[in-house]
């Protein structure tokens, strides 16, 4: 079903189109989700630390092409939103041939600098060779990684955020199964929780193309639309990689938090490893619903409707601060059951830690919904430079600060904890400043799009 959200009642048109995009990536979790519950329960806590660190560079480097393919859904929007379907057919061939070279280039550097890339980590000498077993299956995945979000981002432009929805379905399913069958019935160790994963990727992966070409003839692209044209490749570039750029940024401050973590042993490297897991899935659906948002004012500011999107905006505060608060009780109410989920009750260091981060975490959750809900909203409305801009405050501030406390004796590794929802709510200040300022200058859409 693709929706229209120019028109008709917006609060209810967002949630109904942010509602399939919620629920498919906390099916997305579930892909790492499996791997944390069955490697932390069955395999022991030097494996979890293993595939917890991985999962932190695996983030990174998907974060790449996810900000290449959000950043091209942005334009996707602000063209449909036009109606001007021969540019957006154009911009599907440029923007696929970019992102696929990119793809390309990143399989064959990771693969290369594998060894490299550990030793970056800091990765303790235990837990190396589990580390690269994983990581040597698990980056076959990027390639499937890159067809998922392509072909997801370009459905939900036009309005259709149900498709992708079930695709996810499907893998997740499969990767619970192939994860328990590889783990404990063939005992192939983390090597089998990897390939569950990335079996499970190339399915969705490669169904959701097969699927968009066949049932969605309106985005087939024909050989007029296989051209070179500057002023789109240039907006498709700008939007891509600045996204792109957010998104590295974003999580390479991440993939350094990670290697102070790893300094402090295999104990705060499992509990974090959990814990991160608990703390993303509890605050993903926010993180989607700034991702439609940013459909919504994405195709609205190509519309040029400039007071449904500020009408948009007071509906989205409203609705990410009611989830959050809501998702913040919950976890901090049940911080520790959350944690034996992946974690025997008897590792109660392990556990303790790792409540530690998860309360401090989730009393702060609105601060990072609202923070998503910025870099939908300058993504959306073709200024992806501030988002770079708000992603560089909040991870900077979090980086220095993790570095800065923890290394106070006192402070310790809670210092790490401390600094993340320091670093969101100072950004969160820069973002409301700057559209403080812009939210009463006319809107500017670009013409070669």
């Amino acid at each position: 079903m693709q929706r229209d959200l120019t028109t008709g009642n917006i609060t209810g048109n967002l949630l109904k189109f942010a509602f399939p995009l919620m629920v498919g990536n906390l099916l997305q979790q579930f892909y790492n989700v499996a791997d944390t519950w069955i490697v932390g329960q069955f395999l022991g806590a030097d494996a979890l630390a293993a595939v917890g660190s991985s999962y932190t560079l695996m983030v990174f480097l998907t974060s790449i092409l996810l900000g290449l393919c959000m950043g091209s859904g942005a334009a996707f929007s602000i063209q449909y939103g036009k109606k001007d379907f021969e540019h957006l057919k154009c911009s599907m061939f440029l923007s696929f041939g970019l992102i696929a070279g990119i793809t390309l280039i990143l399989n064959i550097a990771v693969f290369w600098g594998l060894d490299g890339i550990v030793w970056i980590l800091q990765v303790p000498r235990e837990i190396t060779g589990l580390m690269k077993e994983y990581l040597w299956v698990i980056f076959w995945g990027i390639a499937a990684t890159f067809l998922y979000n392509y072909f997801a981002n370009l459905l939900r432009a036009v309005g259709n955020s149900v498709v992708p929805l079930v695709f996810l379905g499907i893998s997740a399913i499969l990767n619970i199964v192939l994860d328990l069958a590889f783990v404990l019935f063939f005992h192939w160790g983390v090597r089998g929780a990897a390939i569950a994963t990335v079996f499970s990727q190339f399915v969705s992966g490669i169904g959701i193309l097969i699927y968009t070409w066949k049932r969605f003839p309106s985005l087939r692209i024909a050989r007029r639309h296989m051209r070179w044209d500057a002023g789109i490749l240039k907006e498709i570039t700008s939007l891509s990689l600045l996204t792109c750029i957010q998104q590295s940024i974003m999580n390479f401050g991440i993939l350094m938090v990670q290697g102070l973590i790893n300094r402090f042993g295999t104990v705060v490297m499992a509990a974090f490893a959990a814990a991160v897991k608990i703390d993303s899935f509890a605050y993903m659906p926010v993180q989607d619903f700034g991702n439609a948002f940013s459909t919504f004012v994405a195709q609205n500011y190509g519309a040029n409707q400039q007071e449904r999107i500020r009408k948009g905006i007071k509906s989205a505060v409203f609705s990410a601060f009611a989830f959050c608060v809501l998702v913040s009780t919950l976890v901090c109410v049940f911080a520790r059951p959350l944690m034996e989920l992946f974690i025997h009750p008897s590792e109660t260091e392990i556990i303790r830690v790792g409540v530690e981060y998860l309360r401090i975490e989730a009393s702060f959750y609105f601060g990072i919904g609202l923070l998503f809900l910025l870099y939908g909203f300058y993504r959306a409305m073709n200024r992806p430079g501030m988002s770079v801009i708000l992603t560089v405050i909040s991870l900077g501030t979090r980086v220095a600060l993790a570095y800065w406390l923890s290394s106070i004796p006192w402070i310790g590794v809670t210092g790490i904890w401390i600094s993340v929802p320091i670093g969101w709510l100072l950004a969160d200040l820069v973002g409301i400043a700057v559209y403080r300022k812009m939210r009463n200058l006319p809107l500017r859409t670009p013409q070669c799009l």
